[in-house]
């Protein structure tokens, strides 16, 4: 990975904060801080259990022989890691794909639950139910559904397509678990749902899917040995959350993460739960935003150039991409391309890369870049350590716990109150 800070603030200046980031990291590393109970990701991956790893595997092998398709009910950290590495691994168009991962109980359209079990009628398909309590609403929803299909369509043998991921102890799931004989995974208590891709929450369907687990968690690994060094001169994450906080003083409060391949989509938005998620508390907070360029210079692109002065954007960019193609010569020249006949479309891809910067900058909207080397399984755990520290961080410069949720709860209540579910007033 490649870092330049230099477009979005005064690297000398930097330096001068430097202590006071290398301090918040310690309060991550020595666990003596709000939220201290819930970073059990920051070391997991140079120690993640042996045993566990080959029983995640051994259950994605068989749900691929049994199945075609594994729907992963969840929400929020309970799909959005495991969504954002499929998504940026896939191919665009995999029409043949072997095996399909398919998404449920991560809202509440009664339209899209009612065609997923249509569609699964005739599949042959297994179920992995995510939820540390059972009862979150939209996943508990989904399964209460999906179970009752799997039931009529499979009889006895339901069971044995069920799988899942629940607390270690208590809990509706693992009431559930136990009573029926589901196999089950554990939810770590010390890992926010979050920060969770990196427990069986995002390991098991994504192993299922045919992702290379050993260099994912070999990209978390280099994770871990890059961005727990205190000293921010080496430690690229302590800078990053540096300069937003710097930012964020200035009166930059909205961040827009900015991506120029189709498939990070997803990454934006797994990173916009995880900064939203961490630093919303207490009236505080920069707002996450994410855009897909180009297609959102042609929407946003004015906005961002010339609206209120209020952002800046980290970029994330690929130095070389899956696939290119060269731009073919034309005699009759209508479009006038020819100028870049012979190019190659990722030279043309980086080339607005460059210089959307350039008039962005101009246009007062900092700007930070990140490069990773390609599209992979251990680039992108590089990636996602590198921003779970850097929200850690920020978190602390921003004097709030960056690993609880406080006002989440607040919606359930007042709908459970709608719904006139019992006890609730």
């Amino acid at each position: 990975m490649k870092f330049d800070f230099s477009k979005a603030y005064d690297l000398k200046e930097l330096e001068k904060y430097y202590n006071k980031g290398e301090e918040n990291l310690k309060k991550v590393l020595n666990k003596d801080s709000e939220g201290s109970d819930f970073l059990g990701w920051v070391e997991l991956p140079k120690a993640y259990p042996e045993e566990e790893l080959k029983k995640i595997k051994h259950a994605a092998e068989e749900i691929r022989k049994k199945s075609d398709y594994l729907v992963v009910i969840g929400i929020g950290g309970s799909y959005l890691g495991t969504k954002a590495v499929e998504n940026s691994l896939k191919d665009y168009f995999e029409d043949d794909e072997e095996f399909k991962l398919i998404y449920a109980g991560n809202h509440l359209s009664s339209t899209y639950l009612n065609e997923l079990v249509k569609f699964l009628k005739d599949k042959e398909y297994c179920i992995n139910v995510i939820s540390k309590s059972g009862t979150t609403t939209e996943p508990a929803i989904a399964f209460r559904i999906l179970k009752r299909e799997l039931e009529e369509k499979y009889g006895k043998d339901a069971k044995n397509r069920i799988y899942v991921t629940t607390d270690r102890e208590k809990g509706a799931l693992k009431k559930l678990s136990i009573q029926e004989g589901y196999e089950t995974f554990v939810v770590p208590d010390d890992i926010g749902g979050r920060f969770s891709v990196i427990s069986p929450v995002g390991l098991l369907p994504l192993a299922a899917k045919g992702v290379d687990i050993d260099k994912l968690l070999e990209g978390f690994r280099k994770g871990q040995e890059l961005f727990t060094i205190v000293d921010a001169k080496e430690n690229k994450a302590i800078q990053y959350a540096l300069i937003r906080h710097l930012l964020y003083g200035q009166g930059k409060d909205i961040e827009i993460l900015v991506n120029y391949e189709p498939s990070l989509t997803y990454i934006s938005a797994w990173w916009k739960q995880l900064f939203g998620e961490s630093e919303g508390k207490d009236g505080k907070a920069i707002f996450p935003a994410s855009v897909d360029f180009t297609t959102d210079l042609h929407s946003m692109g004015q906005l961002i150039q010339e609206g209120k002065r209020n952002i800046f954007e980290t970029v994330i960019e690929v130095k070389n991409p899956k696939e290119d193609i060269e731009i073919p010569f034309d005699e009759q020249n209508l479009d006038g391309l020819n100028y870049i006949a012979g190019k190659t479309l990722d030279y043309v891809n980086k080339k607005a890369t460059e210089g959307t910067r350039t008039a962005h900058v101009k246009g007062e909207v900092p700007n930070i870049s990140i490069v990773i080397d390609k599209i992979d399984e251990e680039n992108l755990a590089m990636l996602l350590y590198f921003f779970e520290i850097s929200v850690s961080i920020s978190g602390y410069l921003l004097e709030v716990n960056p690993f609880n949720q406080p006002g989440v709860e607040e919606y359930k209540k007042q709908m459970f109150k709608l719904l006139g579910k019992p006890g609730v007033n």
